[in-house]
């Protein structure tokens, strides 16, 4: 038994072993083999929805259902458990509908065991359980996510113009302050964030959330085989650039969805890589042209602001000392380009 959760018989003849074993036996040695993988991860810096995302990417639910189980089990070990940390196994879905047999259980059990295996361990962002460093929330930022709710659930342009034209605002304000209160202060530096990057079109979306980070400021690296992009920058400006993305995102499948062709897989399929692509490459003008305009009546903060340009850069090259450029999407369909242009004209910017 120890052999097989310990990963020295290989996956068929183990779980051969494990179906014809006793129960109870069966039980503890892949809980107590679980709760070892998981421990390593989320002390390796792996964060409850990250490593959901990547086990859901799999395509079975049952082992999305054992992380959430597995994240929440952790969590109460410790007295101690960052509040970012609560929300996101918070926020986890539950148990699948169906409760599946044992051997289907075994089977799902031992193949998440392989896999949890064969994540690496990767940078702290938020402390695990039991090291806590919590960061308190922003009353702007409350503001901020309540106008853009308001302005993605409206069916109404000139509503969710006013609620994100609104947000905008906050947000621009929000940083342009941040950055001229903390100029001469050596405890300010900049940070790195993770934020999911979900399929189908996964290169599309990074380039979405590049896009927004590069007009507020931050850097991105992406990780498809990890299903997240790292975005570098000071605190403000990655909180803006995470609303930003999600709300942004938001409004793009609507539109998408409402202007694609009616028939024909392929085409739908060429039309949204195309919307998306030039969605990407439209919200990154405009919102290129709205920090320019934020800044004309703050021309001081432009050397302060190429000062933690830098110091961005280099957090992000300590992370990732080697990066690759990722490759542009092909352009397939004309009709897909000009509606997602047309979409990001219409993009509230919130």
């Amino acid at each position: 038994m120890r052999d097989v959760a310990g990963g020295a018989i290989g996956y068929e003849a183990g779980l051969d072993a494990l179906t014809v074993a006793p129960a109870a036996e069966v039980d503890a040695a892949l809980g107590a083999s679980l709760r070892d993988a998981f421990e390593r991860l989320f002390k390796g810096g792996w964060q409850p929805a990250e490593l959901h995302r990547v086990v859901a990417r799999l395509g079975d639910p049952v082992k999305a259902a054992l992380v959430a189980d597995g994240a929440t089990a952790y969590g109460k070990r410790f007295a101690d458990v960052d509040s970012r940390w609560q929300e996101q196994v918070a926020r986890l879905p539950g148990a699948t509908r169906r409760r599946p047999d044992r051997i289907s259980l075994i089977d799902s059990s031992l193949g998440l065991l392989i896999e949890l295996r064969r994540l690496p361990v990767i940078e702290v962002l938020i402390p695990p359980p039991g090291a806590v460093a919590d960061k308190s929330d922003n009353k702007i930022l409350e503001r901020v996510r309540a106008l853009l709710a308001k302005a993605e659930s409206t069916d109404f342009p000139a509503e969710a113009e006013a609620y994100s034209a609104k947000a905008q605002e906050l947000i621009a304000r929000h940083s342009i302050e941040e950055a001229l209160t903390s100029a001469d202060r050596a405890e300010v530096v900049p940070f790195a964030r993770r934020i999911g990057v979900d399929h189908p079109y996964e290169s599309e979306k990074a380039s979405l959330l590049d896009a927004v980070a590069r007009a507020n400021h931050c850097h991105t690296v992406w990780s498809p085989e990890l299903g997240f992009s790292t975005v570098f920058g000071f605190d403000a400006d990655i909180d803006g650039v995470e609303l930003l993305y999600t709300s942004l995102l938001v409004q793009a499948n609507r539109a998408m969805s409402r202007d694609e062709p009616a028939k024909g897989k392929a085409r739908i399929k060429a039309f949204r890589r195309s919307f998306l692509v030039a969605y990407a490459i439209r919200i990154g003008e405009r919102l290129a042209q709205v920090t320019r305009e934020a800044l004309q009546s703050h021309s001081d903060l432009l050397p302060v602001l190429r000062n933690r340009d830098v110091q961005v850069r280099e957090v992000m090259q300590k992370a990732f000392p080697r990066t690759v450029r990722a490759r542009g999407s092909r352009i397939d369909s004309l009709e897909g380009w000009e509606s997602g242009r047309a979409a990001a004209d219409e993009a509230e910017l919130g």
